[in-house]
């Protein structure tokens, strides 16, 4: 039997080609989508024993770098809007005086809030993904990750009130500000 290692550097040298070319398309930049290769190589490496038909891994491939591309796509559309609207105005700009207040509110948290804010903003994961690895539905980790935040916002005094963001309001009517936690630690 041949060691996995081998077997992951065999499948890397069959699949790696046309798995950059699709993330290329997909991106429109070369280097973008190297980078997406490799981090969905990593991502599939890890899961790599549990790979039954190892003729499989194409798909496998293709879906993680398909996702893994939409979540750069998402960032950068996120991070565009928040660019334009702290140009406007309508961003009310909350810096920790350091980042081991922010730590040191989610170390404060219940252990299942901690490990879905981890999971799902820190680590970069669909809910779905998080649900496995928590055991639990995707609503529990939806109603966990969003208690979590209610309370790191009431905490650290940033934000309106849980309610008031659910429905998309401020407090002061205003738009409401939301962190962007996974940066900050």
């Amino acid at each position: 039997m041949e060691p996995h290692g081998a077997r992951l550097g065999a499948l890397y040298a069959d699949h790696a080609p046309n798995a950059v070319r699709l993330a290329r398309r997909i991106t429109g930049d070369r280097v973008l989508a190297e980078d997406l290769v490799q981090e969905a190589f990593v991502r599939l490496a890890a899961r790599f024993p549990d790979l039954r038909d190892p003729a499989a891994f194409g798909g496998y491939l293709r879906t993680t770098v398909t996702n893994l591309a939409r979540s750069h796509f998402r960032r950068v559309k996120l991070e565009r809007t928040y660019v334009q609207q702290e140009a406007r105005g309508q961003v009310t700009e909350w810096v920790p005086e350091s980042h081991l207040e922010l730590r040191d509110a989610i170390e404060r948290l219940p252990s299942r809030q901690r490990a879905a804010i981890t999971l799902r903003y820190y680590e970069d994961l669909p809910v779905a993904q998080v649900a496995e690895v928590l055991g639990c539905p995707a609503g529990t980790v939806k109603s966990l990750a969003s208690r979590g935040i209610g309370r790191l916002r009431r905490e650290l005094g940033v934000g309106s009130t849980l309610s008031d963001e659910a429905n998309g309001h401020a407090a002061d009517g205003g738009t409401v500000h939301r962190p962007a936690l996974r940066h900050a630690v």
